[in-house]
């Protein structure tokens, strides 16, 4: 069970099933590494793909990291979604701008740019790789992993040193 009192984070696609579902999967590696157990999910703004798993080629990026991703589907975000995540974070500025509207006022939810969490790269997208060649889904593993890395070293303090 998820610690109430720890970061909870939301990472939000269009269709859940490329660029939300690899960072949701980049942030559980994160938590793992810090031996904690937290409340991460990944949603969509459309339904396109719902109840659909993460596209192949996000499947194939994260078994080349050691994870299985083959029991994600993907969900719309809902209202209820900006009291239960500290934070929510958009893979681009058309996310961001849907969130922010659908966001009710006085929720908690921090809602912020993917790669505004990475230094020096604030306002730039995370690139839909989905209309691209398959390296495009490296390019958003790498991009959302370094993001998730340094999202987690600001909220949830260093990977505890293993002895």
């Amino acid at each position: 069970m998820a610690d109430p009192n720890m970061s909870s984070f939301l990472f939000v696609c269009t269709g859940n099933i490329c660029r939300s579902p690899l960072a949701e999967l980049a942030m559980r590696k994160e938590a793992e590494e810090r031996q904690l157990e937290l409340d991460i999910d990944s949603a969509a703004i459309g339904r396109w793909h719902l109840g659909y798993p993460p596209d192949p080629r996000a499947r194939k990026v994260a078994a080349k990291h050691g994870i299985d991703a083959s029991h994600l589907r993907a969900r719309l975000v809902k209202r209820e979604d900006f009291d239960r995540f500290d934070y929510i974070l958009a893979m681009d500025n058309t996310h961001l701008v849907h969130l922010q509207e659908m966001q009710p006022s006085g929720s908690k939810a921090k809602v912020s740019l993917m790669l505004d969490h990475i230094p020096n790269w604030e306002g730039k997208e995370v690139e839909d790789p989905y209309y691209g060649p398959d390296s495009g889904f490296d390019v958003t593993w790498e991009q959302v992993s370094e993001a998730c890395k340094n999202l987690a070293n600001k909220t949830l303090g260093p990977v505890p040193s293993r002895k």
